[in-house]
């Protein structure tokens, strides 16, 4: 369970990280979008674990291209917030596969055969 301050903290790292995506990280992503879809954070506030979506894009390369420029994405959040926080946590991304799996899931239940239900008579008395 997270504290308050924990999920204060982590509030603040998804919009400013969604932010840098949007318009700082523009080169290193191109036309694809990235969602950060949530944070967790340590309780020393020191680590982040962030997870992130994509769209438009080969999701793989584009996880890869992250991973490869994180000291760049992490000097663009300590512009940001390194006024406002004493230390600007190490930061980790992973791949947030849950609309994937809704997906997956939705097929699975539609391509279910279940039969209707028979129908009941009723009991006169």
């Amino acid at each position: 369970m997270e504290s308050k301050r924990q999920q204060k903290h982590a509030k603040l790292l998804q919009k400013e990280l969604g932010d840098i995506f949007q318009k700082e990280a523009k080169n290193l992503v191109g036309k694809s979008m990235i969602t950060i879809t949530r944070v967790a954070v340590s309780p020393d506030l020191g680590f982040a674990k962030v997870y992130v979506s994509f769209l438009l894009t080969d999701p793989k390369a584009t996880y890869e291209l992250i991973n490869e420029h994180k000291r760049e994405i992490r000097h663009h959040l300590s512009k940001r917030i390194g006024k406002s926080v004493r230390i600007i946590p190490e930061i980790a991304f992973f791949p947030d596969d849950s609309a994937t799996y809704a997906q997956h899931m939705d097929k699975v239940i539609s391509d279910l055969n279940i039969p209707p239900a028979p129908e009941e008579e009723e009991e006169e008395d």
